[in-house]
C-alpha cells in the first residue's frame, strides 16, 4: 500500500462572514436584504488542510489565530478533520482573521478579507513546521511576504517541494526572491495582475505562462480558468483540460480545493495531466455547496464522480 503524502500548509485561517445576497448594493447604497448570513470556516490555506486531508493526505498546518472565541471554535474543528494543529500558534494580540464574502444567486462573490493574526506568522511558527517532515509545502498570499519567502526558502533548503496558489495576486510581491516551485497557480485574475495578460483563449494562456515563467521559476504554471477548466505549462508542453458541468451555487474556495487536489495527485502519481483532471473535478464539485469547508468534498466523492464519468478509464 502507498504510503499517505504528508503536505504542510502555510497560510491563513480565517471565520468565514457569509452573506448571500440577490445583489451587491452600489457605493452609497444602503440595501436591505431578505437573503440569509452565516459565520462558516474559512481562510485559504485552511480550506487547502482541510481539502489535503479530506481527500485522503496527512494535513499539517502552520498559521496563527487570535486569543477568542472565533480563533477556539476554528481550532476545535481543525482537530475534528484530523489535522496536525501542533504548530498552530494563538497570537496573544491579534485577532483571528475574518473575511466578509457576498454571494450572487449565479454563485459568483466578493471577498473583503481582515487578516489579522495571519500576518502574525513568523520565522519561528515556520521553523517549528518544517520538523513535520511533510512530503510538500503548500501556500497562498493570504499572509504576509516574509512568512511565504521564509517558508519557500526553508523547503527549498531541505529539498522538499513547494506549491504555491498564487492568490489574491499583490503586483508588489517580489516573486523572483522565490526560489524554484514545483508549481505556481495563478487564477485568471491573478494571472492578469502579474503578467497584464488575461487568460481568455489558449494563445492568452500560453503567452501568459511565458511572462510567469521570466518573473517565477517553476516546473509547472497551472492557471485556474474557472468554468473552463485549466490550462498547465511545463515551459515546452501545455495542456488544456476542461471543467465538468455541474451546477454552480458558491464559488468560494473552489480555488483552493482546486489547487490543493492537484498538489495532492501530482504527489501521489507524478503525472500532472492526470493531477489537473482530478482537480478540475475537485473544483467542480466544490462550487455545488455553499460555504467554504462545507463545500470540500472527500476523497469518496472524487473516485466516485470519476468512475461513473469515466474519467481516469
Amino acid at each position: 500500500m502507498t504510503a499517505r503524502k504528508k503536505v504542510l500548509t502555510v497560510s491563513s485561517a480565517n471565520m468565514d462572514f457569509v452573506m448571500s445576497v440577490r445583489r451587491v448594493p452600489e457605493a452609497g447604497e444602503t440595501l436591505q436584504d431578505p437573503g440569509t448570513y452565516s459565520f462558516i470556516p474559512g481562510g485559504k490555506g485552511a480550506n487547502a488542510a482541510v481539502s489535503f486531508r479530506r481527500l485522503g493526505g496527512d494535513s499539517v498546518f502552520c498559521t496563527r489565530l487570535g486569543n477568542d472565541q472565533n480563533g477556539a471554535r476554528l481550532r476545535q474543528i481543525y482537530n475534528a478533520e484530523g489535522i496536525d494543529t501542533r504548530f498552530i500558534a494563538t497570537d496573544p494580540q491579534a485577532p483571528t482573521g475574518l473575511a466578509a464574502i457576498m454571494v450572487e444567486p449565479t454563485g459568483q462573490n466578493r471577498i473583503i478579507v481582515f487578516p489579522g493574526a495571519n500576518l502574525m506568522i513568523c520565522e519561528k511558527d515556520i521553523d517549528a513546521a518544517m520538523l513535520s517532515k511533510p512530503d510538500a509545502l503548500f501556500m497562498q498570499m493570504e499572509i504576509s511576504h516574509e512568512a511565504v519567502l521564509t517558508a519557500a526558502r526553508y523547503a527549498s533548503e531541505r529539498q522538499v517541494p513547494i506549491f504555491l496558489d498564487a492568490g489574491p495576486a499583490d503586483p508588489s510581491f517580489p516573486l523572483s526572491e522565490l526560489p524554484p516551485l514545483e508549481v505556481f497557480s495563478p487564477n485568471e485574475t491573478e494571472t492578469e495582475i502579474f503578467t497584464g495578460i488575461r487568460p481568455s483563449d489558449p494563445d492568452a494562456c500560453l503567452r501568459a505562462t511565458i511572462a510567469l515563467s521570466a518573473k517565477v521559476e517553476a516546473h509547472y504554471y497551472v492557471i485556474k480558468l474557472g468554468g473552463r477548466g485549466c490550462y498547465i505549462y511545463d515551459g515546452k508542453y501545455y495542456h488544456c483540460l476542461p471543467a465538468y458541468d455541474l451546477p454552480v451555487v458558491d464559488t468560494t474556495a473552489a480555488g483552493d480545493a482546486f489547487t490543493s487536489a492537484l498538489t495532492l495527485e501530482y504527489l501521489r502519481s507524478g503525472d500532472i495531466e492526470r493531477a489537473g483532471k482530478y482537480a478540475n473535478i475537485v473544483g467542480s464539485l466544490s462550487v455545488g455547496v455553499r460555504g467554504a469547508l462545507p463545500s470540500l468534498p472527500t476523497e469518496a466523492a472524487v473516485e466516485r464522480f470519476a468512475a461513473e464519468n469515466g474519467i481516469f478509464d
